[in-house]
């Protein structure tokens, strides 16, 4: 499979350059990417464009893509977090084989490196606060300053080093920085830390081995020169850090220098990706986990009944640029839609049921009638459908007052119950409190599958036979956000305050037709009429199956802002 499936990957300035680079003779025309997450939270709609890059491209130039976690911060990551992410790179379609590596497989080396640095009076040890570090660094206007520990000798660095390794400073007390340039224009290369002190971690692969920690800028770099990677991808944040990429690499002469490249990151509409907010929204208890089917993890647009293949379709719709933007989310909708619209079988589920009594039908008799389980594609063969005397149907497919063109069923008209007969509304059953609670109707037994001559019955609805029902509940998910870009307002507000009420709403008394009760977890179905429904990923056999909305037929949110 490539990051296309069966369409051609368009061109983009990232393949241009690998072209060229083939064409040149670089690398001896390898070609070995990488994608490198930090195991801090799960993968979202943004890595997955990553994901689709990286190990695409590795696949369209028979190359390679490694799989490796950035696990240098041990406070925010966990084995819950480095599980969830492989299980998202293969879900998406990818194996990255024998090639699964830390960054914490490469602590010694690193650590051997900063010390070369060291002995080259290129690091030095600081004893400056975080908060002093700040204030010396100055601004985007302003040159910084040295710091006062910056001209200690090599001797007494290789000794402070070594001591902080050996765990005999406090978190904060000390920092080992890379001696490049206080003045220099790009702030990444004044003197940026790149080892600092952690105490009281246990580390999820090295265990307590470790008091320091280096920075990312500094392994990021080197794990790619070990792993001989050659097109370092990534997004446009790291454009002004390629210096010190370059930096590290130059200074320490290393064998391979592998290539940076930016490109622009996926700013999508109604959501949030920032892997901080999204922490909040789970801390808080604003969703139900990382999983939740409104979250934009790749974790919760599986359980919201997303395909890999409508995700890869998505990434290859939205293309690589490095231009930044804000895709619709109505892309990424219709990109699930035209997927599950061909490779959904169809339904009829009722979600808010009105129940209705054939009069005229025998009772205590069954008819088992055929449907096509896809109206374009007969390879899906067909199903049967029990049809008896008691039916359900939904609500809004009656009224008692009318508006105008409504086609649906009125006190003494006719509709067509889909896959079976014409039905007329004869009686209306009340309460006590003047709700309708049942329709008494006649069916005509000569319209299975016709309109007898002379009538037309313009109205088709979806209907399930009641002794026949599964109860089941669903939720209707919706977006998370109500405005388009919740974390970048203009107004300043709290991307917390654009929080949709109602991106939740749940169904406790759904009837579905009979042969959903077979239906598998995580298996996605048209409903007709209503959307595309997966029975919930969680769903354990003998509960009640609880069916999740990917999404409606339509963009109905168009038509609701």
């Amino acid at each position: 499979m490539s990051d296309s499936d069966s369409k051609t990957t368009p061109k983009n300035f990232i393949r241009q350059i690998i072209d060229e680079d083939i064409q040149a003779g670089k690398n001896q025309g390898r070609v070995a990417t990488r994608f490198p997450p930090e195991p801090n939270g799960y993968l979202h709609i943004g890595h997955a464009k990553s994901i689709v890059l990286n190990f695409g491209i590795a696949q369209d130039y028979d190359g390679t893509c490694n799989l490796r976690f950035d696990d240098t911060n041990p406070h925010k990551e966990n084995l819950e977090f480095v599980e969830a992410i492989q299980q998202d790179v293969r879900w998406l379609g990818y194996d990255w084989a024998d090639r699964l590596f830390f960054a914490s497989d490469y602590f010694e080396q690193l650590y051997d490196f900063a010390v070369q640095l060291i002995q080259k009076g290129k690091a030095y040890v600081d004893d400056l606060s975080a908060d002093d570090i700040r204030q010396y660094r100055g601004t985007l206007k302003e040159p910084g300053k040295n710091s006062p520990f910056r001209d200690r000798s090599v001797e007494e660095n290789l000794g402070l080093f070594a001591r902080m390794r050996a765990g005999e400073f406090p978190d904060g007390a000390k920092v080992l920085r890379a001696k490049i340039d206080m003045a220099s224009p790009n702030i990444n290369l004044r003197d940026p830390t790149i080892y600092r002190i952690r105490h009281g971690v246990v580390h999820h692969q090295t265990g307590a081995q470790w008091a320091i920690y280096p920075m990312y800028d500094f392994t990021h770099c080197l794990s790619d020169m070990l792993e001989n990677i050659t097109h370092s991808i990534c997004t446009l944040e790291f454009e002004d850090h390629r210096p010190l990429y370059d930096w590290f690499l130059d200074e320490l002469q290393t064998p391979c220098h592998p290539q940076q490249i930016e490109f622009s990151r996926l700013n999508l509409e109604y959501t949030v990706t920032s892997k901080r907010k999204l922490t909040e929204l789970v801390d808080q208890g604003l969703v139900e986990g990382w999983d939740d089917p409104r979250m934009p993890t790749i974790a919760g647009l599986r359980r919201r009944g997303y395909t890999p293949q409508s995700i890869r379709e998505f990434c290859r719709l939205i293309g690589v640029t490095k231009a930044d933007n804000i895709v619709e989310m109505a892309l990424l909708e219709t990109c699930i839609r035209d997927d599950l619209n061909e490779r959904a079988p169809r339904r009829m589920a009722v979600l808010h049921p009105l129940k209705v009594v054939l009069s005229n039908y025998p009772e205590e008799t069954t008819e088992e009638l055929t449907a096509a389980n896809h109206p374009q594609d007969s390879g899906m063969g067909q199903r049967s459908i029990p049809f008896s005397r008691e039916l359900y149907i939904d609500q809004a497919d009656f009224e008692e007052i009318p508006p105008k063109k409504y086609k649906r069923l009125v006190p003494g008209g006719e509709v067509r119950l889909r896959n079976a007969y014409v039905i007329r509304c004869d009686e209306i059953i009340k309460d006590d409190q003047g709700n309708i609670v049942e329709l008494r109707c006649s069916y005509d037994p000569d319209t299975l599958g016709k309109n007898p001559e002379g009538r037309k019955v313009k109205g088709v609805i979806h209907w399930v036979s009641a002794p026949h029902a599964v109860q089941a509940e669903v939720r209707l998910y919706d977006r998370l956000f109500t405005h388009p870009t919740p974390d970048a307002t203009k107004d300043g507000s709290d991307y917390k305050d654009h929080i949709n009420s109602d991106s939740l709403r749940t169904l406790t008394h759904c009837y579905l037709e009979r042969s959903l009760e077979e239906a598998k977890a995580g298996e996605a179905f048209q409903f007709e009429r209503e959307g595309y429904f997966c029975l919930d990923p969680m769903h354990q056999a003998g509960d009640l199956p609880v069916f999740n909305r990917t999404v409606t037929l339509r963009d109905t949110w168009a038509k609701i802002q």
